[in-house]
Parts: structure tokens; C-alpha cells; sequence
């Protein structure tokens, strides 16, 4: 049975209505003060950065998305196949579960924007509740436990990830004998590592973006097409 590893990113959920960050129309290039509301140190020391962030949340395209050809692709493979299937996601919107991915195959680099965490005392709970607080009237809602600091329970920059999520995504890339990078710049480290990691354990390598990538010199394939038709496509030769 060989195993197939799928580091998905932004670029894999566009085709829901979730816009990608570093792309040519990315989030980060319209609106650079934007990137200041997911900034840790900017949102712990500052309550309007943390009020606009919850505006931002509240807004989100996350909350009406639903998976995409390509997500559903992702989720067929194992049982089309019979090949063993683990996605590894830089993405915080949910989508590769939604569309019939098994929650344990999945790993979330970034965490998960479906939940909230208190900055003190660690307690998590909902996005929807936490949002139903905001339209009531609470611009930063606080922990309900411990009136600490909520934030979405996302990596944000200046935060590392999660070290037994960061390990497992390791461990999954040295044994994957394929290996597909989808969506993603491969800019943002250590993520992007992944690829290289499980290229110099011998898996092959398949990238899938529009844009040029830092690993595209280690692929037997760099595949420039939508990746709503052409993920789909490709994954067909792993029957």
C-alpha cells in the first residue's frame, strides 16, 4: 500500500470563495494591514486590533464555504485507490473534513478557525458562539472561565506551531512514498519543509500551484493548470 501525503494550501480552497494570501490577488498584497490583525504581540497589546480581528472573523467568506472538486478529489482517493491517504493542511477553513476526509487523517498545521482559546487559561470553544457574542454587542468577547484574552485557535504570526502536530507532519512526509504540494507558495516555514524533507526520504513529488515555488526544481512534476480540474486529474493516476 503505498502512502500518499497531500500538504495542501490556500490556493486549494479558492475555488470555495476563500481568498488566498500571498497570491497575485491574495489577501496580504490588497490589504497589508491585514496581516496586523493575525500579528500575535499586535493582538494581545492592542483591544482595536483585537476588536477589528473579531470584525474580521465575523465577516469572514470561512462561514458560507463549502469544499470544492478539489477537496472532494482528496477525500475519494483512498477509497478509490486503496492507497493509504494523509493530508497535511496549512489551512484553517475545515474544508478538506467537510468534503469527507476523516478528522484523524487530517492535520492542521495552522489550527483550526472553527474554534476559539483563552490566551490564559487555555480553555476552547467555539468560533459560532464567540461570533453570536460579537453580534450581540461584545466587540472583544473575553473567556467566559477565566476573562482572559480570547483568539481564534489559529497559529498567527509570531507563534510557533504546535510541536506534536509539527512532528507528526514529519514523521507522515519521511514515509510518504508520494508526496503532492498543492496551493501552496512554500514560503512559509517550517510547512514548507515538509517538501523537501520527503523528497530527500525518496518520496516523488508532485507540485501543484500557479505560481513558481522555492522546491520546484525537486518535482517530477510542477503542474501550473486550476487546480479545481487539474487536482482531480492527476489524482486519477493513483488508482
Amino acid at each position: 500500500m503505498t502512502l500518499v501525503a497531500i500538504l495542501s494550501g490556500a490556493g486549494i480552497s479558492t475555488d470555495s470563495g476563500i481568498p488566498d494570501y500571498r497570491g497575485p490577488g491574495g489577501l496580504w498584497r490588497r490589504d497589508p494591514e491585514a496581516q496586523r490583525l493575525v500579528t500575535y504581540d499586535a493582538y494581545m497589546a492592542d483591544p482595536d486590533v483585537r476588536r477589528r480581528s473579531w470584525l474580521m472573523r465575523r465577516d469572514s467568506s470561512t462561514w458560507g464555504a463549502e469544499p470544492n472538486a478539489a477537496h472532494r478529489a482528496v477525500a475519494l482517493l483512498e477509497e478509490r485507490s486503496g492507497h493509504a491517504v494523509r493530508v497535511i493542511t496549512q489551512n484553517v477553513d475545515g474544508l478538506h473534513q467537510q468534503a469527507g476526509t476523516p478528522e484523524r487523517k487530517v492535520l492542521e498545521l495552522h489550527g483550526s478557525a472553527h474554534t476559539v482559546v483563552c490566551t490564559r487559561c487555555a480553555a476552547r470553544s467555539s468560533m459560532v458562539e464567540a461570533l453570536e457574542r460579537v453580534a450581540a454587542g461584545e466587540e472583544d468577547p473575553a473567556c467566559l472561565a477565566c476573562g482572559g484574552i480570547l483568539k481564534s485557535a489559529t497559529v498567527m504570526f509570531g507563534q510557533h506551531l504546535d510541536p506534536s502536530v509539527l512532528a507528526a507532519a514529519m514523521s507522515i512526509a519521511k514515509a510518504s512514498e508520494v508526496f503532492i504540494a498543492v496551493g501552496s507558495t512554500l514560503q512559509v516555514q517550517p510547512a514548507a519543509s515538509l517538501v523537501g524533507l520527503a523528497a530527500e526520504h525518496g518520496a516523488r513529488l508532485w507540485i501543484v500551484n500557479a505560481e513558481p515555488t522555492p522546491y520546484d526544481a525537486l518535482a517530477h512534476e510542477v503542474i501550473r493548470e486550476p487546480i479545481g480540474t487539474s487536482l482531480p486529474r492527476l489524482l486519477e493516476q493513483f488508482d
